[in-house]
């Protein structure tokens, strides 16, 4: 018989050492380990980086109060989709990094003509600013006849593109907003 010390001797050896010095192993090796899943609120979304639409399992930690902020403690893939079967490629497994990232935006930024720094303003804000001058590039660009003298009603100095992964309810309503303005220069992967 060799004299060699194998790992799984080894192991057994230093449960006995450790039996024989009064530390009681049997409590760690019976002691279940909880997952981090195992109390969290599960959500099911779409991914947001391409056209595939795989189906996500979102768990966050924290109840429905109203003085608990909800964290989200991981993100995988959704086994019963039929889509991705619970596989997400490389950009959609780091998904929770993109989620839970202080460098994340969270609030409109403006950046005056010939500023360096960009400064924070409210959502109002954003909006009337936004809203005024789609409104006046509008005025500005708006054709209600072409050089024909033929009625065309269209907006060429505005484009306007669609993400890959808006719902079907975003795309009609930016279908709505476009066909409001006049505005021809259109790209979505859901255009129709």
């Amino acid at each position: 018989m060799s004299n060699e010390l194998s790992r799984r001797g080894f192991l057994t050896t230093g449960a006995t050492l450790a039996t024989a010095f009064g530390f009681d192993l049997k409590l760690a090796a019976n002691q279940v380990r909880e997952l981090k899943i195992s109390r969290t609120t599960q959500t099911h979304s779409v991914c947001p980086y391409c056209a595939v639409g795989c189906s996500v399992v979102i768990h966050t930690l924290g109840d429905k109060s109203r003085n608990v902020k909800p964290s989200v403690v991981h993100i995988e893939g959704d086994p019963d989709s039929p889509i991705n079967r619970g596989t997400l490629c490389p950009k959609g497994i780091s998904l929770k990094q993109f989620v839970v990232n202080d460098q994340r935006l969270t609030r409109p930024l403006y950046r005056a003509a010939g500023a360096k720094e960009w400064t924070t303003i409210s959502w109002e804000v954003a909006f009337e600013r936004m809203a005024r001058r789609i409104k006046e590039t509008r005025d500005r660009g708006f054709e209600t006849k072409d050089a024909k003298d033929q009625l065309v009603n269209r907006l060429s100095n505005i484009a306007l593109i669609g993400g890959c992964t808006d719902t079907n309810e975003i795309n009609y309503l930016l279908g709505k907003f476009r066909f409001g303005l006049g505005i021809v220069a259109y790209e979505n992967q859901a255009r129709l």
